[in-house]
Order: C-alpha cells, then structure tokens, then sequence
C-alpha cells in the first residue's frame, strides 16, 4: 500500500517504520476533509444521548442494532484506486499502520476501487483490558516498535461512499456490507454488534457489556425509530461561579447554575451550566445564598435564554451527574472554556484566557457538598482529564495569561423614586486582547441599570468596538439615552 496519487508524500512526518502522519491540506483533494466532518456532525446531531435508566422509558419496542461502544478517535478509512489513507475530523492524515495494510487487500479483493469507510481506531489491550482514547494519544503519535503499530486497531461501524457513489440505504443492508468485506478481519474488524427486539434485549446487552465489562456504552441503531447512544451517567464535582434567577410565575427561584473546576495552578475553568435535577425548595434556598454572595467580574456569560449570569464568591461545591463529555469540536478542534483567575483580596473574577476543556452532555444537579471546599483536589481539572483527552490540562495557565484590562471610565448615577433608590452605572474598558485573540474586542462598555420598582429590576447593555474613537460615541449615545433630569453622579474615575 502507498498513498501515492492521494497524498503528498514529501509531506509525510514518519513516526516509526512505514508508520507516519500528515496534515489534511497535504491530500490532493480538498473536498475529503470537509466530507469527514459533515459526516461527523451529521450523525451526531442523528444520535440521540441516553443512560441507562433511560431504556425501558424512551426505547419504544422495534428491531434494533446494538453496537459496542469503543472509547477511541473517530476516524474515515479513505481508499482510491489502490491507495489507502485515514483522516480524522480534526485533520491527521495516517498511512503505513499495520491495519491498514490489512485494509487494502480486503478492498482489493473485493473489487472495491473508491470507498470513505467510518469507525474507530482504537488501542487493543493485550490483557483485555478496555481501550481508552488516552492510548491513541500516546500510541498513534508517539509509536516505540512495531508493537505499538499492531495495537493500532479499526473497527468498522458505517459506509460514508463506495465506487464513487454515497451510501443512502437503510443501516441493516449497510450492515450486511460491513459484516460481508470485514467480518473476518484481524487488526481491521466489524464493530462488536448484535440484533435486538426490546428494550429488554438492550438493558441486557447493557448490564453485560457496559456494566460487568466496563466498556464506554451502547449504539442503538433502528431504520424506523432512530438511533440513541447509551452510556452510564458519571458524577463529577465542581464550584458554583454564577447563577440566574427564573422570572414570571417561578420568580423567586433559582434558574440556572454555571459551575467551574480548577486546574492545578488554583485558576477556575468554567464547566458548564447546570439547571436540571432540582426541587423547588432547592431552588429557593440556592438562590436565597447566591444573592448573598455576588461579586464583580471581568468575565461575563449568558445562559440559554441569554439572560446574564450573576457571578458569585466560589464557595460552593456541588456535585452534578452526566452521561458524556465531548473534548472536540465536529470539526475536530478543541472545546473551548474561559479560565478565570478569583482576586479574593478585591472579590473580582479576572481573566485569564480560553484553553482546551469540554463539553458537559445532560448535565443533572445531585446535590450539595457540605463535605467538600473549593480547592485543586476536591474539584481538580483531573475529574475531567481521566474521562476524556483535555489537552494542556498540566499547563499553568496563569504562564499563558492574556493582558490584563484597563479601565478607563466609570460613572454611577442614582435617583429617587417612590421612596426607592435606582442605580445607573457605567463601565468603559480597553482590554489589551484584541491582538491575542479574535473573540476579544479591543474596547468595551458595560451598562448596567437597577430599578427595584420593576418586573425586571437589572437590565444590562454591552457595547464593544475595535475603534477608540467610536467607544467615545457609545459612551456618549448611552449617557445621552439613559441619564435624564433627576439622576445624580455619586462616582466616576478615569484614567489618568
């Protein structure tokens, strides 16, 4: 096998023996990348995410393909005209492993001349232990003899294209295929699958394979009710840094948490937003507390209603359940999460800079832990670590960190009304960002108007431009708008 006529080989870095990788824009068609990841996110948004105690609830009775769950790197086995190469949605060609040589002779004789093949690739545990994603990372790049070339494993799971022409069938013919080229392969296999009637036939298949031998989870597939994923909920704990309140009828109650780990340098890393799993009084309660503890932040973050979080002193443990964590983009790139710095000393959140982290699926509140405190071992960044690739997860982020910001005005105004005091304030930055990274302006200003006589008493506005010259003009528009007869300046600095 080469990649000849597929690849350009001068591109190619060699990692051991005939084993090396590439950058997809080394591929003599450009089209291939972008095919990977549609088909990747496609077929997600197509699999519905469900644990265990969800099957006998939302798995209606049909006939079902029941798939083991491998925790590896998803990948696309790319064959033309006797060339054969793998890409990952994040753009790593592979050629020369051992299975892939496997690969194309099965192709070969089958008469095969084009196919974009999906599935695993996977590290194989001599002592048959389960495979974690964790060994494709040390393995696939950083091979050490042909060994480690042969632990390299793919299990085949779907058809993408064949002879030119894209799979649109129903999954049981596609199956046949698979089961037809690849059921007797070696290093290259059909994904461990088996037929089901029932959501009884599945919580078996369950309890077997997830349960008693620990394998990541299930892929339930049916041509007439759709395709769920299915793996046990795991619990991790994490600091409460902010809240939103719930507004008409359900006022008074708490709508929303957003919570953080911590990374080993002490610097918070936002997780996710939490609003499911509590009870009405737990609600009440939260947010009774976090009213108490609000403090000023340079970060600010809305939730799914766009309603801005309130950000809080972190004191508070909580420990949540999900059922899975997504470390990568469906383009293969990083997920993303700001890295905060609490300055306990003036009781501000500063920023630090975005790094690597996740994304938290069907996150669900159990409950508060009165037993644990904000530190690097009762809410360390490792709980994460251990269950997905977190890359950088060891770097001391505060080393990386983004200029600090300037502020460079602030006005507060108050007024009477009805015997109640009305609070108008202003806030101007320079963030010093603006060249580090696209996601920050060079200026902003934040206005924030409290009205205890309202439905709605905080009501916020955001302006943010590039241009100091046009920073200068919001500042004046919303001054102009928002500050009438009868308010008066109570505070107000500017840098020198």
């Amino acid at each position: 096998m080469n990649a000849n006529g597929l690849l350009d080989r001068s591109r190619i870095e060699i990692k051991w023996g005939s084993y090396g990788t590439a950058p997809a824009t080394a591929l003599d068609d450009p089209a291939i990348l972008p095919r990977v990841q549609d088909y990747r996110r496609q077929s997600g948004s197509r699999m519905y995410p469900l644990d265990q105690d969800d099957i006998s609830r939302k798995i209606p009775s049909a006939e079902y393909h029941v798939s083991r769950k491998l925790d590896g790197e998803f990948t696309v086995l790319v064959w033309r005209n006797g060339t054969l190469v793998t890409l990952n949605p994040g753009g790593t060609v592979r050629v020369g492993l051992p299975w892939q040589d496997e690969a194309a002779k099965i192709l070969t004789d089958a008469g095969i001349h084009e196919a974009m093949i999906a599935g695993e690739l996977y590290a194989r545990h001599d002592d048959g232990k389960r495979e974690r994603v964790h060994d494709i990372a040390s393995l696939a790049r950083q091979p050490e003899s042909d060994d480690d070339l042969n632990k390299l494993q793919f299990a085949v799971f779907d058809l993408i294209s064949i002879n030119d022409q894209p799979v649109e069938q129903e999954f049981n013919q596609t199956a046949k295929q698979i089961q037809k080229w690849f059921g007797d392969g070696e290093l290259i296999h059909v994904v461990e699958s088996v037929r089901a009637k029932s959501s009884g036939d599945i919580k078996k298949y369950f309890h077997d394979w997830v349960v008693d031998e620990g394998s990541e989870g299930l892929v339930v597939r049916s041509d007439t009710v759709g395709n769920f994923k299915i793996k046990p909920r795991h619990t991790l704990d994490a600091a409460i840094i902010g809240f939103t309140e719930n507004s008409d009828d359900r006022t008074g109650m708490m709508h929303d948490l957003l919570l953080a780990v911590m990374r080993n340098d002490g610097a918070l890393q936002v997780l996710c937003r939490v609003g499911g799993g509590f009870s009405d009084d737990e609600r009440r309660n939260l947010l009774s507390d976090m009213k108490d503890m609000i403090v000023t932040s340079e970060y600010a973050e809305v939730n799914s209603d766009h309603v801005a979080y309130q950000m809080v002193e972190p004191k508070c443990v909580v420990e949540i359940s999900f059922i899975d964590l997504i470390s990568q983009t469906t383009r293969g790139g990083p997920v993303n999460r700001m890295v905060l710095s609490w300055n306990s000393n003036d009781s501000n959140y500063e920023v630090v800079r975005r790094m690597p982290l996740c994304s938290v699926i069907s996150p669900q509140f159990k409950r508060i832990r009165d037993d644990k405190s904000v530190n690097a071992s009762d809410i360390r960044i490792k709980q994460v670590a251990d269950l997905v690739e977190v890359p950088q997860a060891d770097r001391d982020a505060n080393r990386m960190a983004l200029p600090k910001s300037n502020v460079l005005r602030r006005e507060v105004y108050t007024k009477m009304l009805k015997g109640e005091k009305m609070v108008r304030k202003f806030v101007m930055w320079k963030t010093n960002k603006e060249t580090e990274s696209d996601e920050f302006p060079g200026y902003v200003i934040h206005y924030t108007d409290f009205s205890p006589n309202r439905k709605s008493p905080l009501n916020r506005d955001i302006r943010v431009t590039n241009c100091a010259d046009q920073i200068e003009q919001h500042w004046q528009e919303l001054r102009e708008e928002n500050i009438k007869k009868g308010w008066s300046i109570v505070g107000e600095a500017e840098e020198p």
